[in-house]
């Protein structure tokens, strides 16, 4: 990462915006659901949360992202009755939630909005596919499927910094533990080293339970001004910074190594500025990151300074981002287990590190958490994009 520059520390938003109130609806293959299902289901979970009552006239605003839908944002404003207000639609592939929550952080501070809700949601099982219709550019006959792309990572990191199947086996069979305690995850079952090994290969070196779970789903925030917070509740969680980072398709960069990812460095250093983190690994007490492969997982957690380059089997080994390590990462599963209903996602991440903050996480609840930062982070695209979030308590 290089060093932050000075227009990235006077763009910050830190301190102005709080979340005070947070939903997600359960994840999974929900075929007995329409998307206007899934948005009510968060979006009134998060009413709830915030104590609104009457949302059609405490929402000033509403930012919904969402990757497969064909009908735009009055799919959103249909759903909640949100007329005659501004209803806006963000996408941005994986880093799409993010992305709207941005937009909406980026309006309270702004002054435009006192209150304003963040709305996540994707329901890609009703498209009649098992995975996302993705084809990537064919360069140099590289892979056309997510899959068979970062497996090309995967390959050139294992050679160079010594890993192997064994380490990515430990972040699934973590992420599959995580997930059993997240009563709104989509997968519920433990695995096990030979079970990770026996399961079916995918695109070497990922097997089943190295990729991510497609889901249907949807979560939401409620987002207001920092001043306004405790008139909504005592427990408020305050938007740190937010950061969203474009790059050069890997595909076509002939600078690109297959080791890191360039738009996660980006955003976490500009993330960093905003927060005023000058340790990630230490100022950090909860993470939750982008594994559509556990190989994604790996990198990312190089690339956003919890560890050394080449140095993260090691810390795997250590369990240093286990539920009990050092510093947690995916409590609730991840896209893994929790599912990756691609628009939500983003939210998700954000409705998990609300909890966390607050305590509210159940037998997930990362021990001190409540004192320190939470980050989440997706990549998006090949991936070309990367959203980063830092929220906190103090």
């Amino acid at each position: 990462m290089s060093a932050p520059s000075s227009a990235s520390r006077k763009r910050g938003i830190r301190d102005q915006v709080a979340i005070v109130g947070v939903g997600c609806c359960q994840f999974g293959e929900n075929w007995d659901q329409s998307p206007s299902d899934m948005i009510v289901d968060a979006a009134y979970e998060a009413y709830a949360d915030a104590g609104i009552d009457a949302p059609q006239e405490r929402i000033e605003a509403v930012f919904t992202g969402s990757v497969y839908s064909q009908k735009g944002p009055h799919e959103c404003s249909d759903a909640l009755k949100m007329f005659h207000k501004p209803v806006s639609m963000v996408s941005n592939y994986c880093a799409t939630g993010t992305d709207a929550f941005r937009y909406g952080a980026m309006a309270i501070a702004s002054g435009m909005h006192d209150v304003v809700l963040v709305v996540g949601y994707d329901k890609p099982k009703d498209r009649g596919v098992s995975g996302p219709t993705v084809m990537m550019d064919g360069v140099r006959d590289l892979p056309k499927t997510p899959a068979g792309w970062f497996a090309l990572c995967a390959a050139t990191y294992f050679e160079k910094y010594g890993a192997s199947r064994d380490d990515l086996a430990k972040i699934a069979i973590k992420n599959h533990h995580n997930g059993t305690l997240a009563p709104k995850s989509f997968l519920k079952r433990e695995i096990t080293l030979e079970d990770y090994k026996k399961a079916r290969i995918i695109s070497w070196p990922f097997g089943l339970y190295d990729s991510a779970a497609q889901t249907d789903g949807a979560a939401a925030a409620i987002l207001c001004r920092a001043d306004l917070a405790k008139s909504f509740r005592d427990d408020a969680v305050l938007v740190k910074a937010v950061s969203i980072q474009s790059g050069p398709n890997p595909q076509k960069d002939p600078t690109n190594d297959f080791l890191s990812w360039k738009p996660t460095g980006w955003a976490a250093t500009d993330a960093y500025a905003q927060a005023g983190i000058e340790d990630p690994r230490a100022q950090i007490g909860v993470a939750q990151v982008h594994d559509c492969f556990s190989l994604t997982e790996l990198l990312t957690y190089e690339d956003l300074g919890f560890c050394e380059k080449g140095s993260a089997k090691e810390h795997i080994a250590s369990g240093d981002f286990e539920l009990d390590g050092e510093l947690p990462v995916n409590t609730d599963g991840g896209l893994k287990t929790f599912g990756h209903p691609t628009g939500a996602t983003g939210v998700r991440m954000i409705y998990e590190n609300v909890l966390q903050l607050q305590g509210r996480a159940g037998p997930r609840q990362v021990k001190g958490a409540e004192g320190k930062l939470a980050l989440s982070h997706n990549i998006g695209g090949h991936p070309t994009a990367c959203g980063i979030a830092v929220l906190g308590r103090e």
